[in-house]
Formats: structure tokens, C-alpha cells, sequence
């Protein structure tokens, strides 16, 4: 018998298999957990938060979400100093059973060095703890990321459950376009912040298991096979490591807050906005003397006290009209109107890619290499559809036409252009000079491939999550609900599903059981709580207009799906 039988996810016989785990079961108690932890943070009743945290990590569905996580994420198969890797379903079994904090001591973490991605060549240390030392961690962020999501900054979009770079492009945007706003920037950068994190704040101001943080305080690295202490900071590629930093550098919003009360004519006057994003940061104000003078003497005490600084060179203040770059777009002001663009740093070393992979692949067929060449357009164009960026689809869209001709015209050097445009360019979907070509499908049987262009990606305005929404409190399910509907509209997989749902649903509501159209709208609801451990698949879901939606959510309803889907009931 695996079932879950109590709330903490004990068994009352224990697999002898990783596999043999109700994982479904798991997830649902250890969300439900979650969910009354935040209830207890927002009533302010720390005792009930600690008695939270205390079972959560003591059960077996938290040790067994822990393992989950560690052994199947990307650096799973890659050991620590023990050289253990824990692949097999019986290994995983074992190491649930033996995941405890009494008796266990943190081993030094393997150091390497991978590099960084801004194209300068430099390296930054990358930490590598051991399997056991992995799990604990992750253990102990179930129960402390509730917390940091109820107690967050509003503003602080970094490494945090449902929010992403566009929520803070988005925010920095709403806050720089209005026709009176700040004029002057300080973008901020931390130097070294996950190495340089005091020891002594931590502990004192981390809500955590204060014995594991003490083990990982002292149990150093490996590098070269010499041991080296750790004197501070938390650990880079650590499971824990963005929530914690995100913990310590939200005090930075709360004093510019206190500094600056919303609402006030101190505030109006200096116009502090923080918009940040884990260790990047950006801070606006009216003139460069409030930011230099009053904003500047500010974040260098607060980050002095969590044994942080301001990395000098990266921390310039800077008017709008010249323009900064922030997580990727440029923005500036052109005659009064923000526009924010992708910066030209980020957009070179997608075509530098891309002419390396047709490059590497002069032999190839022309279906392969559209086959490499399209995740790579369509995952560069996706991540900017959120900005001002038609025009530069435009002219990479060129770049890459040229690429792949001077591919072609190496193939051939024998044969005409009008040839080998009659050979790998056809006219498709109403447009001329489109790259094709063909390769072998999963049947065995040819198929043509089109070369996808970035312009055909359309700019799509991305809406910011609220601020105080918090994913792990029920309270929020319907609001999360309807962005996952928004966002599951702009992409194909999702149209399908709400399309698949539609006609299994027969286009009726099974609540009121009224037709469902554009002119009612629809809400995507989940039949099991998502903060209740509901999963995000088709047979968990039902198509409801917003009206039912809120009805569903404010009273316990029962209202039976069409043919055998389940019935939608509060969990």
C-alpha cells in the first residue's frame, strides 16, 4: 500500500522503490501545508508558522518532493565530492528514508568555474554540493518559500514562483512612460552578492533551520583538491540560494518605502520607484541629486549591513533621454515616448549563433538545417515579443536570409542563383522566397520544413502579475488561474487544449449549463486547487464563464462536466 494516509504524508507501508510513490498524493499534502503556512504568516502567529515548517520537513511527502527534485532537474547526473549520483529508483527509496538533519554533516562543496554569458570571456565560481546535501536544501525552501513569497517585496520579480523578466521589463516600463515621469536612473548592481552574503545576517534574519545554515556556513569547497573555508556568502548553483538572497535584499524596497511613504510630497517630489530583479536593480528619481545625495547614501547602509556593495563600475545614474539597458531591452526616450527595444548586446550573439550552426553544417541537408536553425529563431523571437522589436525582426530576418544563401550558393558553386532559388526557395503561405526543404519524418516518410522568420512572431504586450498576489495562498487561485488561461491563448499547445476542453464540454457551461462564447469569456479552473497540490493537465481542468468561475471559488458548488470529466467542486 503506497497511498498517502495523514496530512504530514507519512506511509503506513513505505515503498521500497522511488517509482512506487504516489507522487500526486505527495505534492497534494506537502501544497496543503504551504497553503496554512501562509495563512499563519499573514495572521503574524510565528509559533504556528515554525510548527508549520517543523512538520513539513519532517514528513515523508517533503523528504520525498526533495529527492524528486534533486534527481531529476539538469545537474542530476553530476556528483559532489562523494561522487554518489543517485539514479536508481531503490537508491532514491533510501536516500528519502535517510534525509534527516540529526547526525548528518554538510561535506565541502566541488568548486568549478563555468563562463559568464555577457560574451567578455570572464568565469564565476559555481559551487557543487553532494546528493544528500543537495536534498536538504530543497527540503527546507518548501517550507521557506511560502514565506518569502508572503512576506516579498512587490516589486522584487527575481527567482520567484510565477513571476518572470517580463513582469519587471513591464513594471519598469508602466513606471518611465507616464508623461510626468522620472527623468534619472541609478542602475544598480551588487558586487559578488550570493559570495559576499553576511554569515551573521543570515542566520539572524532567515527564517530556517538555523543548524543547517550553521553546516553550510562551515563546510567550505573544493577546488584543484585543496580545501578552502568559507568566510561568507551562500553558495551559487545552491537550491536555496536566489530565495535567500531575495530575503536579504528585500529590506532594500522596505527602507525606501519608510524613507519615501506612498502618497505623500516627499515621495512625489524625489519619485523613488525600486524595480528589481534578484541582484539587478534599477532606482529612479526626479534629478541625479536626489538619487547621488539621498537614494545612493541609503542603499549602500542597508546593503553595508547584509555585507554587500555596490559594484561602482556597474552603478552609473543615468538621465532617460541617453537611454540604459535593463534585463535585456534598451530604454529610452525619444521626444518625450519611452520605447524599449532589445539592447543591441543580447541581439548579437543570437546571429552570431546562428551563423555558427550553418556554419558547422555546410554538409547538411537543407531539412536539417532548418530543423536546428528554427528553435533557435523562434526561442530568440519569443523572448523579445514583449517589446518594441518588429523593425529589428526585419533586419535579422535579412542577416539570416544571407547566411543561408551564401550556405546554398557554397553547395553549388557550379549552378546559376535563379537555379538554386528554384531549388531551396518556394513560395508558401503567400509569401515569396521562403527557405524549404525536406527530411525524414517519424514514420520514415519525407517531410517538407519551412524556415520560420522572426517577424512572423507577433508582439504581444505582456501583462504584469500583481504584486501582492501569492501563489501558495488559496485565496489567489482564481486570479492565477485566469493568467494561465491569457498565457495558454498565445501559444499553440494551449489553444489546443482549450479547444480539446470545448468540444469534450460540448461548449456548455457544467455549472449553469449555458453556452460558452466570446461575447461570456471563459476562465480556465482547476478542479483540484493548484495550491492544493492540483495538477496543470488537461483532466484537471474545466472551461467556466468568469461569472461561474467566482462562484465556484466563493461557494462550495458541485457542477458535473459533460460525459466521465471530473466534476468541479472546491478541494
Amino acid at each position: 500500500m503506497t497511498a498517502v494516509t495523514t496530512l504530514t504524508g507519512a506511509l503506513s507501508d513505505r515503498p521500497t522503490a522511488g517509482h512506487a510513490i504516489n507522487g500526486y498524493a505527495v505534492h497534494r499534502q506537502v501544497r496543503r501545508l504551504q497553503a496554512r503556512m501562509v495563512k499563519a504568516v499573514q495572521a503574524k502567529r510565528w509559533g504556528k508558522v515554525q510548527a508549520w515548517q517543523q512538520l513539513l520537513t519532517h514528513s515523508f511527502s517533503g523528504k520525498a518532493l526533495a529527492v524528486k527534485r534533486v534527481t531529476t532537474n539538469d545537474g542530476s547526473t553530476t556528483p559532489g565530492v562523494d561522487g554518489m549520483v543517485w539514479d536508481t529508483p531503490a537508491q532514491q527509496a533510501c536516500a528519502i528514508e535517510e534525509l534527516r538533519q540529526c547526525g548528518s554533516r554538510a561535506l565541502p562543496r566541488r568548486r568549478i568555474s563555468i563562463p559568464k554569458t555577457d560574451g567578455t570571456g570572464r568565469r564565476r565560481p559555481w559551487s557543487i554540493p553532494t546528493r544528500h546535501d543537495r536534498a536538504m536544501p530543497a527540503l527546507y525552501l518548501l517550507a521557506l518559500d511560502p514565506i518569502a513569497e508572503t512576506l516579498g517585496a512587490p516589486n522584487s520579480y527575481g527567482f520567484r514562483t510565477a513571476r518572470s523578466t517580463a513582469d519587471a521589463m513591464e513594471q519598469g516600463f508602466n513606471v518611465l512612460a507616464r508623461t510626468h515621469a522620472p527623468q534619472w536612473i541609478l542602475e544598480g548592481d551588487i558586487r559578488a552578492c550570493f559570495d559576499g552574503i553576511g554569515h551573521a545576517w543570515v542566520l539572524a534574519h532567515i527564517p530556517m533551520d538555523k543548524a543547517l545554515l550553521q553546516k553550510g556556513r562551515t563546510a567550505g569547497f573544493v577546488a584543484q583538491q585543496r580545501l578552502y573555508p568559507t568566510a561568507a556568502g551562500v553558495p551559487q548553483g545552491g537550491i536555496c540560494s536566489p530565495v535567500m538572497a531575495n530575503l536579504t535584499l528585500d529590506g532594500l524596497e522596505q527602507l525606501l518605502r519608510a524613507h519615501y511613504p506612498p502618497n505623500t510630497k516627499r515621495a512625489q517630489r524625489a519619485q523613488v520607484n525600486l524595480v528589481r530583479y534578484c541582484d539587478d536593480f534599477m532606482i529612479t528619481g526626479s534629478s541625479q541629486a536626489v538619487l547621488e545625495q539621498e537614494v545612493k547614501p541609503l542603499v549602500d547602509h542597508v546593503l553595508h549591513e547584509r555585507g554587500l556593495a555596490l559594484s561602482q563600475a556597474k552603478t552609473p545614474i543615468t538621465p532617460i533621454e541617453h537611454g540604459f539597458d535593463f534585463l535585456g531591452p534598451h530604454l529610452r526616450k525619444y521626444a518625450g515616448k519611452l520605447l524599449m527595444n532589445p539592447a543591441p548586446k543580447h541581439v548579437r550573439p543570437c546571429l552570431r549563433n546562428l551563423r555558427h550552426i550553418v556554419k558547422t553544417n555546410k554538409q547538411a541537408t537543407a531539412g536539417n538545417l532548418i530543423a536546428q536553425l528554427n528553435p533557435v529563431i523562434r526561442g530568440w523571437a519569443n523572448s523579445h515579443r514583449h517589446v518594441v522589436s518588429k523593425a529589428l525582426f526585419i533586419k535579422a530576418a535579412t542577416a539570416i536570409f544571407q547566411t543561408r544563401w551564401s550556405w546554398a550558393t557554397r553547395r553549388h558553386p557550379k549552378k546559376s542563383g535563379r537555379w538554386i532559388a528554384q531549388k531551396y526557395v518556394q513560395t508558401r503561405h503567400g509569401r515569396q522566397w521562403t527557405f524549404v526543404g525536406t527530411r525524414v519524418g517519424h514514420h520514415g516518410q519525407p517531410q517538407e520544413r519551412t524556415l520560420c522568420r522572426a517577424g512572423d512572431v507577433p508582439i504581444q504586450r505582456h501583462g504584469k502579475s500583481k504584486g501582492a498576489a501569492n501563489p501558495y495562498d488559496p485565496q489567489g487561485e482564481v486570479y492565477f488561474e485566469a493568467r494561465v488561461g491569457v498565457q495558454r491563448t498565445h501559444n499553440l499547445q494551449g489553444r489546443r487544449q482549450l479547444l480539446y476542453l470545448w468540444k469534450h464540454q460540448e461548449g456548455l457551461c457544467p455549472v449553469c449549463h449555458q453556452k460558452i462564447t466570446r461575447l461570456t469569456g471563459w476562465h480556465n479552473h482547476h478542479v483540484v486547487w493548484r495550491t492544493h497540490g492540483g495538477r496543470d493537465t488537461a483532466d484537471n481542468r474545466v472551461l467556466l464563464p468568469p461569472t461561474c468561475h467566482r462562484q465556484v471559488h466563493s461557494q462550495t458548488l458541485d457542477g458535473a462536466q459533460p460525459r466521465s470529466t471530473p466534476s468541479v467542486q472546491k478541494a
